[in-house]
């Protein structure tokens, strides 16, 4: 695992985070997270306890995921790692507690993400998106 200089990660014992995860500078994670293989998340990051972020998530700067955020990567589970799909998640992106991403989206910079939401497409730039299925909020 890779860390970067001041990011602090609480109860690491609490959590499972894979060796090949890298995370940035200034970070905060708390416990009981679950990172997968080759995970990517950037500086000025908070993830909030609960989190499972696996295999195949990219995570830019200035990210808050809130508690308990769930990313999936098998879109027709169980495909035991055949076909997992990768998902993006760009600089300034807020998420709220509890909310769903399946596999293969991109949320855009800036975005919102009100918590509970299950978002099943890509959410353009600025956006505020809620719901399940999520959509945009007017």
């Amino acid at each position: 695992m890779i860390v970067g200089i001041g990011t602090v990660i609480y109860n690491e014992h609490l959590s499972n985070i894979n060796a090949t995860a890298t995370i940035g500078k200034n970070c905060k994670v708390h416990s009981h997270v679950w990172i997968g293989n080759n995970v990517k998340i950037g500086d000025n990051c908070k993830i909030e306890a609960f989190c499972f972020i696996p295999d195949g998530v990219e995570i830019g700067h200035n990210v808050f995921l809130g508690p308990r955020v769930t990313f999936t990567n098998d879109k027709y589970p169980p495909s035991f790692g055949k076909g997992w799909l990768d998902t993006f998640v760009e600089d300034g992106v807020s998420i709220g507690a509890g909310a769903v991403i399946l596999p293969g989206i991109r949320l855009d910079k800036g975005c919102r993400i009100g918590a509970g939401a299950v978002v099943t497409k890509n959410v353009p730039a600025d956006e505020v998106w809620v719901g399940n299925p999520a959509r945009k909020l007017k």
